[in-house]
Parts: C-alpha cells; sequence; structure tokens
C-alpha cells in the first residue's frame, strides 16, 4: 500500500508539471521522475518539489526576491522550484539535472543585485531554493559555526548574540542577506577595518559538485576551496554550508552618527575623510552616506562604530578628525549584537534582538554600480554627485561611501578571490530605488552618476565588487567572441589577476560549465563562438 502511494505521487506531480500553462520539455518530465525516484519519501516530495500549479509556488518564488525589478508579470518564471529540507536532496537535484540537462539557479537570501538566482531569460529554468537548510551549530571550544547556506546574516548574528557578547563575525549590514552569496563574493560590514572580509573567516565548506558529490575541504582540495572564498561559489558548486571562525569584540562599543545638511560643511568632512578614513586606528569605522532626507533635501550622514568606550572615541576623533564635530550627544555605548541592530537601523535595543531573524522581502526595484577609490577625489568631484541627487528621480538614490585600510591593507589580494585591498582607500556604491513599473530614468541616474566618476576611481582596471554585480558590465551571448574571452571582460573589473586562477579551478571541477549564469566564471574549453 505504501508502494502504491508513493508511485501515485511520482504521477500526480508528473501530470501536474505537464499540464502547466507554458510548454515543458521532455527534460523536464524526465527530471522530475529522476528527482522523485531519488527522493524516495512521499512525505518529502511535496516539501521538496514546486510546480506552478501548486498552492505556494507563487508565494515561494516572490518571499525571496529583493529587488522587484524582477517580479513582474514579464518576468521569466522558473519551470519548477525545489526546497531541499536536507544536504542529499541538493545530491538529487544535482545529479538529476546533469542527466537530463536542466538549468540550475541556486537562491539563498535572493540579493543579487541582477536577479541571477531566481531568473534567466535564456532558457528554462529551475530554482533550487536553500531556505529549509539554515541551521546554525556552535562549537564553543574552538570559537567556530557551521551555518548552512539558506540561514541569513541576520540569523547568525541573532546566535552569536545570544550565545556570547564578546564574539562577533565580520560579514555585512543588511540582516536578511543569505549567507549562501555573501560569504562566496567575499562580504563586508562594520568590521572591515579590524577584521577584513566574511569570506577570510571561512575554514570550511560542505559542497555539492558538478558530479553530485558531497565534498568538504578536505575532499574538494586547497584551489576548490580558495575559489568559492569570494569568487562566486554558483559557479563551480552548491556550497550547502560554511565553516566560520568567530572574532573578538568588547563587552561594550560605541556607536554614532553626524548629519548634515549643508553641501558646504558636508564636503568639508567628506574631503577630511578621504584623507583619514582609512588610516585611523582600526578600530574606528565610519561611513559616509548621501542621500535625500525627510524634508527632501540631501543630506550627508556619517554613521560608524568604534570597538571602545565613548572616551576614547571622543579623543581620537577630536585628534585626528576634527572636521566631524562628533560630540558625545552623538554617540551611545552598546554591545556589538546591538550595535549589528542599529546598523540595520531597526533600533538601539538589545530587546529588539530577535527582529533580525525576520524575513522581510523589499518593497522596492534598484539598480546599482560599484567603484573603488585610490586617491581622494577633488571637492568638485563629490560636489557633482550632491547636484544630481537634487534632481527628481533621485528621490530614493543613495550615494555610500565604505572605507578600507586596516586589516583590508594586510590581507594581500589573492589570500582569497576579491583583489581589492591594499591601494583603495574606500569602496562606493552607487543605488537607486523607484516604486511601480517605470526604471528607465532611474537607472539611467545610476549610469549618469558612474560615468561622471569614471576618472576619479581605480582603472585599469576599473574595479566592481562581485557581490554588487552589475551587468552592465557585460554578460555572456553580447559579442561574437569565445565565452572566456567575454567572460575575461567582466571577470577582471570583479577580480583581477584572480581571474585566471578562477578559470583554471572552474576548467578543472566543473569542465561542462554545469554552474553557469550570466556572468560565471567561464572554462578554458569555453571556445566555442557564441
Amino acid at each position: 500500500m505504501k508502494l502504491q502511494s508513493f508511485f501515485t505521487s511520482i504521477l500526480l506531480i508528473f501530470f501536474s508539471l505537464l499540464s502547466t500553462p507554458k510548454p515543458v520539455s521532455a527534460n523536464h518530465s524526465g527530471f522530475l521522475q529522476c528527482l522523485s525516484l531519488r527522493l524516495n519519501d512521499t512525505n518529502i516530495i511535496p516539501k521538496v518539489i514546486h510546480t506552478p500549479n501548486d498552492t505556494y509556488f507563487s508565494s515561494i518564488l516572490s518571499s525571496s526576491i529583493q529587488n522587484q525589478r524582477f517580479s513582474s508579470p514579464n518576468t521569466p518564471k522558473p519551470v519548477l522550484i525545489l526546497t531541499p529540507v536536507q544536504p542529499s536532496d541538493v545530491q538529487s537535484a544535482v545529479k538529476c539535472a546533469r542527466r537530463f540537462d536542466i538549468h540550475l539557479r541556486t537562491r539563498s537570501g535572493g540579493h543579487d543585485y541582477e536577479g541571477l538566482s531566481y531568473v534567466t531569460h535564456n532558457k528554462p529554468y529551475v530554482i533550487l531554493d536553500l531556505r529549509n537548510l539554515r541551521s546554525i551549530t556552535f562549537d564553543n571550544d574552538n570559537r567556530s559555526v557551521w551555518v548552512q547556506t539558506g540561514a541569513t546574516i541576520g540569523e547568525l548574528y541573532h546566535d552569536i548574540g545570544l550565545k556570547n557578547k564578546t564574539l562577533a563575525f565580520p560579514a555585512g549590514v543588511c540582516p536578511t542577506v543569505g549567507v549562501g552569496g555573501h560569504f562566496s563574493g567575499g562580504g563586508y560590514g562594520t568590521l572591515l577595518r579590524k577584521r577584513g572580509l566574511a569570506s577570510d573567516h571561512v575554514t570550511d565548506a560542505r559542497v555539492v559538485d558538478a558530479r553530485g558529490r558531497f565534498l568538504e575541504r578536505k575532499d574538494m582540495g586547497e584551489e576548490f576551496f580558495w575559489a568559492i572564498r569570494g569568487g562566486g561559489g554558483a559557479s563551480f558548486c552548491v556550497v550547502v554550508s560554511w565553516k566560520i571562525r568567530l572574532v573578538d569584540v568588547p563587552s561594550k562599543v560605541t556607536i554614532f552618527n553626524v548629519t548634515r545638511f549643508s553641501e558646504q560643511s558636508s564636503l568639508k568632512i567628506i574631503d577630511r575623510w578621504q584623507y583619514v578614513s582609512d588610516k585611523v586606528d582600526d578600530d574606528l569605522f565610519v561611513r559616509v552616506m548621501l542621500q535625500r532626507s525627510d524634508k527632501n533635501m540631501v543630506r550627508a550622514s556619517f554613521p560608524g562604530l568604534y570597538l571602545g568606550p565613548v572616551k576614547i572615541l571622543l579623543e581620537l576623533v577630536n585628534r585626528e578628525f576634527p572636521e566631524l564635530g562628533l560630540v558625545k550627544e552623538d554617540c551611545k555605548e552598546m554591545s556589538w549584537i546591538e550595535s549589528v541592530v542599529w546598523f540595520a537601523e531597526l533600533g538601539d535595543d538589545e530587546t529588539l534582538i530577535d527582529v533580525l531573524k525576520e524575513r522581510t522581502q523589499a518593497s522596492l526595484s534598484f539598480k546599482a554600480k560599484s567603484d573603488f577609490v585610490q586617491e581622494p577625489m577633488p571637492v568638485m568631484a563629490i560636489s557633482k554627485i550632491w547636484r544630481r541627487l537634487e534632481e527628481e528621480e533621485a528621490e530614493l538614490a543613495q550615494v555610500i561611501f565604505t572605507p578600507f585600510g586596516g586589516k583590508m591593507n594586510e590581507i594581500s589580494e589573492n589570500f582569497t578571490p576579491f583583489p581589492h585591498r591594499k591601494g583603495n582607500i574606500y569602496e562606493i556604491q552607487y543605488l537607486n530605488y523607484w516604486r511601480g513599473e517605470e526604471k528607465e530614468k532611474y537607472m539611467r541616474w545610476v549610469e549618469r552618476v558612474y560615468d561622471e566618476m569614471s576618472e576619479f576611481v581605480a582603472k585599469s582596471p576599473r574595479g566592481a565588487y562581485i557581490n554588487l554585480r552589475d551587468l552592465d558590465l557585460g554578460m555572456y551571448g553580447g559579442v561574437k567572441k569565445s565565452k572566456y574571452e567575454e567572460g575575461k571582460i567582466w571577470g577582471v573589473k570583479y577580480f583581477k589577476n584572480n581571474f585566471e586562477r578562477l578559470v583554471r579551478v572552474k576548467t578543472s571541477v566543473d569542465p561542462f560549465d554545469f554552474f553557469c549564469d550570466e556572468q560565471s566564471i567561464p572554462t578554458f574549453r569555453s571556445l566555442d563562438v557564441i
């Protein structure tokens, strides 16, 4: 009876797929049968396999779309969504997908800036959504954590904060970002000057490779392990979980924010910031944020974190950066985990720590670009940005300057694939958000600001950050070149000299390019003309 029920479930899913409104190839039918047989449990199948006819298909698809630019009715939709409940489900998905030539997109938190973790315009595809693989396991003796790829950095921060007030992890400020994409692209936040990138503190990983094998660091080898810690893991495998090393923080840190509305006073502070922000004590992190205020005026904000008490912070800033005008009233002492909540703009009370676990969906569309700056910009260049922010289409725009220096100067640019370290004084992110379907004028705004800054930023190549993905840099199929030649166009901007090493790893571990997207790492064998 149990066997009959099992095959009945397979048939129901099979016919459900065949009855979808869009045509489905025979390959997808074979893939579905293969996967259903491999899962081999009637209770698991409906938890893992979701067809367009399923009640929850649309809600699962939309729940992790963090850029509403890719949620319109015209956006291509997947043939299936898979939500594995155990690592072996991922192996089954990869083995069946490879057998039946099915294209997979792997999604963790859904924050890919160009939506590549859940959208492709080139072919039918299946989303491998890792939302159910989100366990976080502590090894207190070794101050390390195994965190599954489907967890968010907010969930990770939350659990660290509950365990220990003097341990932390150097990742980003947005709590809904999935650890999978964040770690595999590098990952930076308020601790980068003191501790470097998130990927610098990954000590092991568990992955499913293109052959469907489950591997750890000792099995995959050091080159494979190197590639997934900053080279974009989705080009090489499905990372199921990461082992990370925690770092020390004081029991009390200090957060602060200084805001200015006058262009003249703001530019004076920013000009000085460019000369000191990467050179001051590594315990100090001060960001610059330019955006419109509630009164529709451009404002400059200088939020910061100091790994120590207010008294020492004020002495340091008054000595090294008096132009900031920091006073005690701008500051507040708190625990590190409270500072995480504050930087996420969720409050500044430790009782709010549970909000870090919430998986909210973004309501706006956006476009972003990035740059690295190696010499201070003239005030005139910052003034250009200020003027652009006064324009009508920049109502929700932001330009963010993130300081480097400190630990970023000490780690070699080939320690991980992320190469933008020593020599860069800060990174810029240009962002514009909007509501509704209209997008052209908002995207053009980002392009104009980016173009105007070209003479003031890093060159040869003009760098970009893979975690702030930008398809304007190029994508496969755009020109009559080999895939390798096309990939190199944007690959050297993301990875500089590390690009060739990443290609060697890709050629070794995924020679048939099973894991691919519009900007994935190519193989040396990708010599066919597109």
